[in-house]
């Protein structure tokens, strides 16, 4: 079998879902961080991979793919068992609809979130503004997941797979960013059903570690030395939540940046 690559950062929600899919198949693999991630000048072999030059992206062989939905769709496909996705269409259809609405309506609230607390681009009453609707909008989300969760153990039934590994990456980064569920809710409860599986242990530990690297980014923003990419539902996101001086004030400074161009 040729070597399995996933590019990723530990902190990527996007990546973390494609490593428990990974962990939970018992596939080898190696990961690679691309260099000069964030800075909008990534290395050539990762762009090679990616053109969007976003993680994550899985090489196999001369084989490359991108997207975390098609490289779950892949790793389905390629290591069959055990499976991640139910037998039931019904199932299938909700395990996939979990994931979209994960991936475009909450991403960009825990990604505000770290605009905010890490990235500093915004103070004062903004930063408070932002941060009450980001908070708001999570637990509204909340709900809406507590009722697609039902009184199963997992969102598909009594095996955890696709939809679960698409939820918690968002819910423990919520909970980092202190806006997470109540350990006691039914959503905490699940919670913590999934961080005691060892993939997403393993794949949330290494979120944590990387945590510690945060602490300067929002200097490097100012010093213009990171450009944070601002796309599709982030960008959306952060006019309607209050922020549209944010997004003007980085496209001044040339501290954000949009999609890559393919080349």
């Amino acid at each position: 079998m040729s070597s399995v690559i996933l590019y990723e950062h530990p902190l990527s929600p996007y990546a973390q879902k494609c490593k428990i899919a990974l962990y939970e198949k018992g596939v080898a693999f190696e990961l690679k961080m691309p260099t000069a991630i964030g800075t909008g000048h990534a290395d050539s072999d990762f762009l090679k991979a990616n053109p969007r030059a976003e993680v994550p992206a899985l090489v196999e062989g001369d084989f490359a793919i991108f997207d975390s939905t098609v490289i779950l769709e892949y790793i389905e496909d390629r290591w069959p068992t055990p499976p991640l996705l139910p037998r039931d269409a019904k199932l299938r259809a909700k395990a996939r609809m979990i994931e979209e609405a994960m991936d475009t309506h909450y991403e960009p609230i825990n990604w505000g979130l770290g605009e905010i607390r890490w990235f500093k681009r915004a103070e004062g009453e903004q930063a408070r503004v932002i941060e009450a609707r980001a908070a708001g909008q999570a637990r509204a989300f909340y709900a809406w997941l507590e009722r697609h969760l039902g009184e199963s153990a997992w969102f598909c039934g009594e095996t955890f797979g696709w939809a679960d590994l698409s939820v918690i990456p968002y819910i423990n980064g919520s909970t980092g960013l202190g806006v997470g569920p109540s350990a006691t809710s039914k959503l905490g409860r699940w919670q913590a059903r999934a961080n005691a599986r060892e993939s997403v242990a393993k794949t949330a530990k290494a979120a944590e570690d990387s945590i510690a690297g945060m602490a300067m980014v929002g200097e490097a923003v100012r010093q213009r030395l990171f450009k944070r990419e601002y796309r599709d539902h982030r960008l959306e996101w952060m006019i309607r939540s209050g922020g549209l001086d944010v997004v003007l004030d980085g496209i001044k400074a040339d501290t954000i940046r949009f999609s890559n161009e393919f080349h």
